[in-house]
């Protein structure tokens, strides 16, 4: 039998128990592991050679990552009921409590990582030693995934800490560092890697006989700074802890509040009924669709997708040593500062030296941002920009195993830096494109070396957005995807892979958004009803503000590019191109960039709507319910998704859900466009689709293909398709 701890006794009496699951990179609270750490606190509690024991773990990646989410996500496609996922929490929590009460001390040596269920069985610990090594990390984020902490979390850490400190970790899942754990309580002491196991026998030796009872089960217990959620300065906590839940999900994502009615309910109770209470909250939540779509989309498919699982498996691992970079404005800069990032050497190259010199500049101001915020130290600043080499003479390319334009998008621009980049880059070298809208194998065209050329459409702004939407041409090899995949693994970003296409997949779902928001405003809905309205749904900006920062100048550009290409009608997206070509032609406002557009941008002072867009766009006398602006905004996206699924733009609903919550902010809480889909069932979403379709025009009408999918009940991720 292979087992997941060993437990051995010393001559003082003081066990020791090394988890160490077989198989795993990292420790998670599996079943296997479970029932053999119920019979070693028995074992604990029984012997009375033991005089307490420690718990630690045997892997160098750390203590316990949590639970396994490939065990949770399959929970609500099985069709789990709230009271057997609760039972289920109510078995680890149960498990945890008699840990605590088992009548000897138990320490926790925490070497490294300790996450959701890993923090939980340490704060069940009657003394916990952390490791002080920088890469340590604990914390409850289960919020993150759709979930609230099922192994006591949310009773134990307030009870420790007070319920002011432990509400933000809890409702933000953010991890701690070790001093700051330290530091909040949640922690009695730090030590170097090496010693946790003597510093926590030591604490034994001096307490073994009178620390088997935590806090909260002694007499007279009281919770941190008061008397419970009902003391002053804890119901402030909570009053303006809904007022911002509320705020911040839009009634979306049922985790944080089941946190905040767990914490309230369960803390003024004895500890054993608030962990009944947490276990009854969990058990809803996971046999929820919410925890599986954000399980299932932002952690397992997400961690495959930043592994390459989309990577030839064939091809030889490649790593870039130097890019070159051509084009230096905001996208260019970005791609160049992200590469500097990874250790890669870079050329930025632009037509003349000053621009090239801007762009490094401007990558050194972001810099200085992060050493005034204490992010980064000037030893690494100035590594970076050493990194950087600015020049607009393109021998300096010579050398860079891979090139990446991010020049102007248009094709004639595009086709002249790429004919110049090849002519001194080396034979085996890769060209990347950084376009958002031109079909690839159009614009491979203009280079000597087809197979070597891909499409490589990073995000803005470059440093904060983690999707690159990968476009494969048709004679772009699989060497050249497997590399491509390979320097966006070194970035640390995600990828999704897709095929070419006139405005490929996540510019052809984006446009789909703001186009719904222009056509809105064109049919009299009040701007500020439409912001709000996508902001309700779970958009992180409205569709007029995303419109400016994109800018309409360039809306306008896609449309005129389409009209020249004689683009079919069906995959033209200008629903609101009537509104755009307004803003943009007679108006004069067309974009943040250009001083103003739907919005004003004053000097000082937060940016406001337009006043001039009632003039322009007067509002209808009855406005539409919020409810329905939403339905279309979620709607048009997945359907265009679908679209873009049946066109075999993408053949992957992994990467459509990546890249439409990486990419352009479909909300989070629903998995992703395709996940959409399934969670309302095909038949209920081609409905939905008829009748925005009858209401509002054609371009809500479902396709033959979607429609007898429908009727054969087919789902866009078969339930048994978890990378």
């Amino acid at each position: 039998m292979t087992h997941t701890l060993s437990f051995k006794v010393d001559a003082d009496g003081i066990a020791l128990i090394t988890i160490d699951l077989p198989g795993r990179p990292m420790n998670v609270l599996a079943p296997e592991f479970t029932a053999e750490l119920a019979a070693a606190i028995e074992r604990i509690a029984s012997d009375a050679t033991i005089r307490g024991a420690i718990i630690t773990s045997g892997k160098a990646s750390g203590f316990i990552a949590g639970a396994d989410l490939k065990d949770l996500v399959t929970a609500y496609d099985a069709g789990i009921t709230p009271l057997q996922a609760s039972l289920a929490s109510s078995a680890v929590s149960g498990l945890f409590r008699r840990l605590e009460t088992c009548g000897k001390p138990i320490a926790a040596a925490i070497n490294g990582v300790a996450l959701g269920g890993g923090l939980e069985l340490a704060l069940a610990c009657h003394y916990r030693v952390l490791s002080d090594d920088p890469k340590t990390q604990v914390g409850l984020p289960e919020v993150k995934v759709g979930l609230l902490p099922g192994g006591g979390g949310t009773q134990r850490l307030p009870r420790l800490i007070g319920i002011p400190a432990a509400l933000p970790l809890l409702l933000q899942g953010t991890a701690m560092k070790p001093a700051e754990a330290l530091k909040l309580g949640v922690v009695h002491a730090l030590a170097p890697p090496g010693e946790l196991v003597a510093k926590a026998r030591e604490w034994l030796l001096s307490n073994a006989d009178n620390a088997a009872v935590q806090p909260w089960d002694r007499k007279n217990y009281r919770i941190p700074g008061g008397a419970g959620p009902m003391a002053a300065h804890a119901s402030q906590t909570f009053i303006a802890g809904n007022a911002l839940t509320s705020a911040a999900t839009n009634g979306n994502y049922p985790a944080p509040p089941a946190i905040l009615s767990c914490v309230f309910e369960g803390t003024q109770l004895p500890i054993d009924t608030g962990l009944r209470i947490e276990s009854k909250y969990f058990g809803k939540l996971l046999a929820g669709p919410v925890a599986r779509n954000m399980t299932r989309t932002l952690f397992i498919n997400k961690t495959a997708a930043d592994k390459l699982a989309s990577r030839p498996q064939d091809v030889p691992r490649s790593r870039v040593t130097k890019v070159g970079v051509l084009g230096a404005g905001l996208m260019g800069a970005g791609i160049a500062h992200v590469s500097a990032q990874a250790g890669i050497e870079v050329v930025l190259l632009d037509a003349t030296q000053q621009q090239a010199d801007n762009g490094k500049a401007g990558i050194a101001a972001l810099q200085a941002r992060d050493l005034a915020k204490g992010r980064s130290t000037q030893p690494k600043i100035d590594a970076l920009l050493a990194r950087i080499k600015t020049t607009s003479d393109y021998a300096d390319l010579a050398g860079c195993e891979l090139v990446v334009e991010a020049v102007f998008e248009q094709r004639q621009i595009k086709a002249d830096v790429t004919r110049k980049a090849e002519a001194v880059m080396a034979a085996t070298a890769t060209f990347g494109t950084n376009t958002s809208t031109l079909p690839i194998s159009g614009l491979a065209q203009a280079s000597v070396r087809p197979a070597q050329f891909i499409g490589l459409h990073f995000f803005s702004p470059v440093e904060k957005m983690p999707l690159v939407e990968v476009i494969v041409g048709e004679r772009t090899s699989r060497q050249t995807i497997a590399y491509a995949l390979d320097y966006i693994g070194q970035l640390k970003k995600t990828p999704i892979l897709v095929h070419d296409f006139p405005g490929f997949y996540t510019s052809r779902v984006f446009s789909t958004f703001v186009q719904e928001g222009a056509r809105m405003l064109q049919d009299g809905v009040a701007p500020a009803l439409i912001e709000n309205a996508a902001r309700h749904a779970g958009f992180p900006v409205g569709p007029l503000a995303v419109s400016d920062e994109v800018t309409l100048s360039l809306q306008q550009a896609i449309f005129r590019q389409h009209d020249a290409d004689k683009l079919d009608e069906r995959y033209r997206v200008g629903a609101g191109r009537a509104v755009i070509d307004k803003m943009v032609d007679e108006l004069k406002r067309p974009g943040r960039r250009f001083g103003g557009g739907f919005y004003d941008y004053p000097a000082s002072g937060a940016k406001q709507l337009w006043p001039g867009l009632a003039q322009a766009f007067p509002a209808a006398a009855q406005q539409p319910d919020a409810g329905e602006l939403r339905k279309r905004f979620l709607t048009i996206m997945a359907l265009e998704t679908a679209r873009c699924f049946e066109d075999g733009v993408i053949d992957s609903a992994i990467d459509a859900d990546i890249g439409s919550i990486l990419g352009i902010g479909y909300p989070a809480w629903t998995g992703g466009t395709l996940s959409y889909i399934d969670t309302l069932g095909a038949a209920s979403f081609v409905a939905d689709c008829q009748r925005l379709a009858a209401e509002y025009g054609p371009r809500f009408r479902p396709s033959e293909w979607l429609i007898a999918r429908a009727k054969n009940g087919a789902q866009f991720y078969p339930v048994e398709q978890v990378r």
